[in-house]
């Protein structure tokens, strides 16, 4: 099972709507075929791991491990649970039920009426936090959070002073790559009006390869000039403004009626769900993380912190949880942190 995580994560960035999945087959203590999935509308883990056996009569004599409850209903592909009935594997080790309502049990239910050995829950925890975003979409109906700001080591996210349009970097190449990775790994990441217009940002994964996650930018009063970056039309973007306000759509530019005077983190993670996009990466600046703070709407924060200080400017965000994990990336250490509400 450890192995069918291993390979999972190969496919993180690309799957979405899909979770992540890994499968391996073993017989007699060896693996003899092993893959997962690797994007959105492609074969399933176990329909490549089934593939990748050479001799298909081994099966009949195989276990199966899969990291997600196989599925059961008719999407972009046939049923996984279908295949391994069709191909006589007769024992199953899967790492944790799907969530999803189209498959919910459904799977397990037709491999055992099928007379298939099954066996549910191994290294359940860790299937659970692979899949950590899909999880959190269909079971709170909301995309998974992730907060992630750089400060100094005096709590400073940025200098009070305006500096000619240039942007203050706190975290060094190392960790601003690590960043870029990031982007590829989600599927928006939101700025907020003041962020946008200081640090005119592209919101782009340009120093890594990958997919580009839809841009998402709060912009009230519809006051943020078109020069900006963020609607070059590059990559898909939305831009929430007020419901008083029209603004016609263009290509790669959405822009999102929200009434302000209602609360509107949970507008836009409603609309977030119904866009089907199953996480988000906040930015900044300061009150819009911190917004995010104050109404316990976050999963996971990731926080940079340099050895320098600016002894005055924009304070960070006000936290109260300690890390679960700290790591080192040169002079900057990266600081995990995870909401347990």
């Amino acid at each position: 099972m450890a192995r069918c995580i291993e390979l999972a994560k190969k496919g993180l960035g690309n799957t979405y709507p899909n979770p992540l999945v890994g499968a391996v087959i073993v017989y007699k203590d060896q693996i003899i075929g092993e893959d997962y999935h690797h994007k959105a509308g492609e074969a399933h883990a176990e329909v490549n791991a089934i593939n990748a056996v050479k001799d298909q009569e081994l099966l009949k004599k195989s276990t199966i491990y899969v990291s997600l409850e196989p599925c059961s209903h008719y999407g972009k592909t046939p049923p996984c649970a279908n295949l391994i009935i069709d191909k006589g594997i007769p024992n199953v080790v899967i790492g944790h039920v799907d969530p999803f309502a189209e498959v919910a049990g459904r799977g397990i239910k037709k491999l055992f009426e099928a007379g298939c050995h099954v066996r549910v829950g191994v290294l359940e925890n860790e299937c659970a936090n692979l899949n950590k975003r899909f999880f959190c979409f269909h079971q709170k109906q909301r995309p998974y959070i992730i907060l992630k700001w750089a400060q100094t080591a005096d709590g400073f996210i940025a200098p009070g002073y305006q500096n000619n349009g240039e942007i203050f970097w706190i975290s060094n190449a190392y960790a601003k790559q690590m960043v870029h990775q990031w982007r590829t790994q989600e599927a928006a990441i939101l700025v907020g009006t003041a962020t946008a217009l200081k640090d005119n940002p592209q919101l782009s994964a340009r120093h890594w390869h990958g997919k580009q996650p839809t841009r998402l930018v709060i912009n009230r009063d519809l006051q943020l000039p078109e020069t900006l970056q963020i609607f070059d039309q590059s990559q898909p973007t939305f831009i929430f403004h007020d419901i008083s306000l029209n603004k016609v759509s263009q290509k790669n530019l959405s822009y999102i009626p929200i009434d302000f005077s209602k609360n509107v983190i949970n507008q836009i993670l409603k609309q977030l769900y119904q866009e089907n996009l199953q996480s988000v990466i906040i930015e900044g600046g300061q009150n819009t993380l911190q917004h995010f703070i104050d109404e316990n709407l976050w999963d996971e924060a990731r926080i940079f912190e340099s050895q320098s200080k600016l002894k005055s400017g924009i304070k960070s965000p006000k936290f109260k949880t300690e890390p679960s994990k700290t790591l080192k990336i040169l002079d900057n250490q990266l600081k995990y942190h995870y909401n347990e509400d």
